[in-house]
């Protein structure tokens, strides 16, 4: 909580330096890690509220699918436009490196949102994607400990449980899977983690992978869906093998969707991030550079936690990603 109080200092006092400094010729491009997905939409809007308090234009380019061989191209089509800022979440952290390079080289101010190259510490002169002004995002690992807490809670502290998650290299799923399992690790010794099961992105194959997983351990208490698709996949298996009342599902992230099989009790609870508070701290810390101010090289936003006792609660409504 204390990098989100520092975040939203830090956008008050930039807003209103943006205020007095308008600059109306500023351009910004946020290239997503897709376009499609209620996350990056409604973290566009944040990006697109912060650039009307700015009086600045902020595109929105992205590809349909989170892939590395898909989103280069759309860099290189931004980088080829010139915009003075590039806010983008790269598909992977080694692959996106030196497209990226490519847009620092060019004289474009580089800022990372939601996901980082190399080892998302930025400016400090080590390793080859230190180059990019700051790093926008929650704090997924905590956001995995946060998962484990609720998880291990739910059974009763004990059994076996394992994560689905999309594919190995992709920060953001990468860390909340290892803040999963460090928690478990430190605090809930009779919870045993099976081996992760990968689907890449498909809501089929994870639903699949959760039946094979039952048969091998027909004991099986929960499951930890690291992202949208992993969540609904793992969700709809346990549904499909009628283990909705003995198997815990905790997803990561809060479309519409999820918020569904909440209410429906297929989902025991979300992870919710909060994508607007990104999308507005993103266009505010990019503008802070192009005009000359410092800004922080990481700056970390919260989380809420949606379940059966909050999810119908209006103050809660509005972490719900939307698109």
């Amino acid at each position: 909580m204390h990098s989100f109080m520092k975040s939203a200092a830090f956008a008050a006092v930039m807003a209103t330096a943006g205020a007095a400094q308008a600059q109306e010729d500023i351009s910004i491009t946020l290239v997503p890690g897709l376009t499609t997905d209620a996350f990056y939409i409604t973290m566009n809007r944040g990006a697109q509220a912060a650039a009307e308090a700015l009086g600045i234009t902020v595109d929105f380019q992205g590809a349909e699918e989170f892939d590395p061989v898909l989103q280069t191209p759309v860099l290189d089509a931004v980088i080829a436009r010139g915009p003075d800022a590039i806010l983008i979440a790269p598909t992977d952290t080694t692959q996106m490196i030196e497209p990226l390079r490519r847009a620092s080289e060019a004289g474009i101010t580089v800022i990372t949102v939601d996901t980082f190259i190399d080892d998302g510490r930025y400016q400090d002169g080590a390793g080859d994607g230190d180059f990019p002004k700051s790093y926008i995002a929650s704090d997924n690992v905590g956001g995995g400990r946060m998962a484990a807490r609720f998880m291990a809670d739910a059974i009763g502290g004990e059994g076996q449980v394992y994560v689905s998650n999309v594919r190995p290299g992709i920060s953001t799923t990468d860390q909340r899977e290892e803040g999963f399992k460090a928690e478990m690790a430190e605090n809930y010794p009779n919870v045993e983690v099976l081996d992760t099961q990968f689907n890449e992105n498909d809501a089929s194959l994870a639903a699949s992978q959760f039946n094979a997983v039952l048969a091998r351990n027909p004991d099986i208490k929960g499951v930890f869906g690291a992202n949208l698709f992993s969540a609904l996949g793992a969700g709809n298996g346990v549904e499909g093998a009628g283990k909705a009342g003995d198997v815990t599902v905790i997803a990561f992230d809060a479309p519409q969707s999820i918020v569904d099989n909440i209410s429906s009790g297929l989902v025991d609870a979300a992870i919710a991030q909060h994508p607007a508070e990104i999308g507005y701290f993103g266009v505010m810390a990019a503008y802070a550079v192009l005009t000359g101010q410092s800004v922080p090289t990481s700056i970390g936003t919260g989380f809420t936690v949606i379940n059966a006792d909050n999810v119908d609660d209006p103050d809660i409504a509005k972490f719900i990603y939307s698109e």
